[in-house]
Parts: structure tokens; sequence; C-alpha cells
């Protein structure tokens, strides 16, 4: 029985869920180079070209709640091919825009249907997965968004530099379309579509699920966010640094092939000991990575802070996935979920943003340690809720 379950685990995901994942993923980052040199294009300014990328995340914002409903009605394997079509259908928008109308709603349509897609495919895992083997299954998920989010963008400036910015939008087309195609083909167990719930059912179960959501939800909104910090502060420390911008990109990767790498692992620290064995030292560590960002006063100890952040970081790939599908009641598992991710996308879009205002008030030393305290907060909750909910849930077996 185990070995059959590992085999599930391992190999039976990966072209339901593991490719269809990282496909998906680097289709949606492969574009992120394009926007504001597209919106540029059409006229917009600096300020407008970011506003125009941030549509991005407002569409995943918008589309969290309502994703319930369509998961439900057709269910999780026909609404990740439904979220690829819609997905490529707003990359279309995107590539033939004509102002920058057109190219916000083509953005926005690609965040709405990676709301989709990341809330079927959550549900799919916490459905078909044993749990003895969950936290694992979806550190391997969070690697592939992880290896998506850094293939796409990569690959998209390699095409923008030999090619055009015009030219980098048929490369998430075509990831879409092949994302589509395999899970139309891949025989898997069939979902079983429930009642479609209303937007009200899902502010229902958000109400009586709500101690959930106000620890673990905001705790794992805190650990979002301070993921969000580290990803735009490393480079403004570099060019608080003056470093050469080809040496901080060149660092920034070194220190992100570490985060990769330690997926798996996270997995098993948090199967084999529980999940608050990686949730709480991901906290801690990137809280404290925040505060010490004063170390970093030439290159060598720039590639030195970046990589203790990536360490602090890996050891939780994939944790915010597996308590959410610990968390989720068995009722009304998308409906929850889709208020968990909510927070989740809450603490990603609020971060930059806040942490812009910080540096520009109190400096950008004061601004990352601020985030740094709050990692601390999470911490806390994380160490004091998750044994309630997951740790206790996930050792009987």
């Amino acid at each position: 029985m185990s070995q059959s379950k590992e085999t599930f685990a391992k190999r039976k995901l990966v072209l339901p869920v593991f490719l269809p994942s990282f496909l998906f993923s680097t289709a949606e980052y492969g574009i992120l180079p394009s926007i504001p040199a597209s919106a540029i294009g059409l006229g917009a300014d600096l300020a407008t070209a970011g506003a125009v990328t941030g549509t991005l995340m407002i569409g995943r914002l918008c589309a969290e709640i309502p994703a319930a409903k369509i998961v439900d009605a057709i269910g999780e394997r026909k609404a990740m091919i439904w979220a690829s079509i819609a997905s490529a259908l707003g990359i279309l928008f995107s590539l033939f825009a004509l102002n920058l109308f057109m190219l916000g709603t083509g953005v926005f349509i690609v965040g709405a249907a990676a709301a989709i897609f990341g809330l079927a495919r959550l549900g799919w895992m916490t459905e078909h997965v044993p749990i003895e083997y969950r936290a694992r299954s979806l550190s391997i998920l969070g690697g592939m968004f992880r290896a998506g989010s850094f293939a796409g963008p990569v690959i998209g400036a390699w095409i923008i530099f030999n090619y055009s910015v015009t030219e980098v939008f048929y490369l998430p087309l075509i990831l879409c379309a092949i994302t589509a195609v395999i899970l139309l083909v891949v025989k898997n167990e069939e979902d079983v579509p429930t009642a479609a719930s209303s937007l009200s059912e899902t502010y229902r179960v958000a109400k009586r699920e709500w101690k959930k959501l106000a620890t673990l939800g905001a705790a794992s909104s805190i650990l979002t966010a301070l993921r969000g910090t580290r990803m735009v502060g490393l480079p403004l420390i570099a060019i608080a640094l003056e470093l050469p911008a080809d040496q901080a990109s060149l660092f920034i990767g070194i220190a992100g092939a570490l985060d990769f790498a330690l997926f798996y692992l996270s997995g098993q620290i948090m199967d084999r000991f529980g999940r608050s064995f990686a949730a709480v030292p991901t906290l801690i560590g990137l809280g404290i990575t925040h505060l010490i960002v004063g170390i970093a006063i030439d290159s060598t100890t720039f590639l030195l802070l970046a990589l203790l952040m990536s360490l602090a970081n890996g050891i939780g790939s994939g944790v915010i996935m597996v308590l959410g599908a610990d968390l989720a009641p068995k009722d009304k598992r998308n409906e929850f979920l889709a208020s968990y991710r909510v927070l989740i996308d809450v603490g990603d879009a609020a971060a930059p943003p806040i942490l812009a205002v910080l540096v520009y008030s109190v400096g950008l030393t004061a601004g990352m340690a601020a985030f740094g305290v709050l990692g601390f907060i999470g911490a806390g909750l994380m160490f004091k809720y998750i044994p309630v909910y997951a740790v206790k849930k996930s050792t009987d077996r």
C-alpha cells in the first residue's frame, strides 16, 4: 500500500498536475518582461506602465472568490483546461492591443485565469493525494511554480533581446495551448462536479471558518508578503550598493537556484515532522534576514544576504498550499480555499507598495526591518495554531 501511494505521488501527478503547472507558470511569468515595455510602446509613462502590469494581480484578486463557483460547477480538471484557454485569449488581447485599455484587459484576463487554475490545481491535489504524501507532493508542485516563475522571465527576456517585445507574447500563447492539450488527453481520476455554490455560500464558509483564516490564513499572508519584499528588496539593495546590473542579476539567480533546490526537502520535513517545522523556521529566517539587510555593504555580502534569504525561504517551499489543503473542510473545500487564497493574494499585492512607501519615508533598511518584525508575528501564529489544525491531522494515520 505504501509503495502504491509513493508511486502515485511521484509519478501519476506528473502529467495531470506537475507538467501543466510548470507550463502555465512559465506562460504567466513569461509575459512579465513584455507588459511594461508594451505599455510604454503604447504611450504610457513609467507609473502607468507599472499600473498596467499590476492588473495581473488585480485579475487574480477579483477572480479568487468566483473561482470556487466555477470549479464546483465543472470540476478541477476542466477548470484548469478552461483557465488555460482563457489565459491564451488574454495573451491574444495583449498581443494585438491597440491601446492601454486593451492591453490592461488582456493582462487582467491572464491574472483571473491564473486564479482559477491555481484553485483548481490545489483542490485536485487535496482530493487525490494521500495525506501522508501531501506535503511532499505539494512541495514538488511549489517547485514547478518556482521553476516556471524563473524560466518564464528568463526566456521572455532572451526573446525580447533577440527579437522584439511583441514576439515574446507567442511563447506563453503556445505554452497555454500545450497545457490545455495535455490536460485534455491525460487520463486520470475523474472529477465529480458538485453543486455550484453561490458567492454568498463562499462568504458563509469564510465566516464559519473565520478562526482558521484569521490565524493561519493571516500567517500565510504574512509569509507571502515577506516573500514579495524579498523579491523587490534585493534589486533595490543592489541599486543602493551600485552593483552592476548583470552581477546583481547573476547573484539573485544563484540564490534562486538554492531556493529551488530545497523544495523537496521542505516536503519531507513537513510530512515527517509536521508543518510547523517548515513554516516557523521559514518565517523566523525571513524575519531575521529582513532585519539584517544592513550587512550587505559590497558584492560579497550582498550574495551572502541573498543566499541566506533563499535558504530561509526554501525551507518552507509549498507550506502555504499544504496548510490550505490541511485546513480546508471536506464539505466546502473550494469555497474555503477561495477565501484562503484571497488572503494570500492580498499579502502578495500589498507588500511591494507598502515597502515603497516605507522606503520613501524611513529608508530601505528600516523598511525591510519593519517587514522583518512582521515575520516574527507570523511565526508566532504558525507556532500556536498549526498543532491544532495541521500537525495533529497529518499524524493521525
